[in-house]
């Protein structure tokens, strides 16, 4: 007779086991997903913040340019603004000596002469120098010379202004022209030219 068939054991899961399921995962893989998309709304956020103060920016930046390119082309378009000013009272003056007929020639000299200290005025403020070469020696970078006389003086002094030249700061606006000494009897060779001037 065969032995009775003996009850086999129910086997036992280790619900900590590698593999074994939880009833707790779904939950945490919810709260996963849902700290990304808090993370990637924030990162969002910061990117739009980031980007509106990189237009602001950029806005600034091209209004100073705006501005500065304005304040250029006024201080060129209104340079001689104060000079100008300056100059409006010897108009003034010139335009009442020609309206006065009753005033006498020494009066007139008189108002000629405040005019010309008032342009003198003007000139001194706008820095323009007056160049008057005479009994200087003949510089190329600030006189003309136009011709040669004799003269007791040094060879190449300036014995005769035609015309005085100006200096506008450091730059010559317009040279002297003049007449340097030659040694008398010394005379010109037909056709020598006389120094030629560097100053314009």
């Amino acid at each position: 007779m065969s032995d009775p068939i003996q009850p086999q054991p129910t086997p036992e899961f280790d619900t900590n086991a590698p593999g074994a399921t939880s009833g707790a995962a779904p939950a945490d893989k919810q709260t996963a997903a849902a700290d990304l998309n808090a993370q990637l709304q924030a990162a969002l956020a910061e990117s739009l913040q980031t980007k509106d103060a990189l237009l602001r920016a950029l806005a600034d930046s091209e209004n100073m340019r705006k501005h500065a390119q304005t304040d250029i082309a006024n201080a060129h378009k209104y340079a001689i603004e104060g000079f100008a000013s300056n100059l409006l009272p010897v108009k003034d003056s010139l335009e009442t000596a020609l309206a006065d007929n009753a005033s006498t020639t020494e009066q007139i000299k008189l108002g000629v002469d405040l005019t010309l200290k008032n342009l003198t005025a003007a000139f001194d403020k706008a820095k323009l120098v007056e160049l008057n070469p005479l009994n200087q020696k003949f510089d190329p970078k600030w006189h003309q010379a136009v011709s040669q006389i004799e003269s007791d003086q040094p060879v190449n002094t300036v014995v005769l202004v035609f015309q005085k030249g100006y200096l506008l700061q450091d730059r010559v606006l317009r040279p002297a022209m003049v007449a340097v000494a030659r040694p008398k009897g010394a005379a010109a060779t037909q056709g020598e030219k006389p120094v030629e001037s560097k100053g314009q």
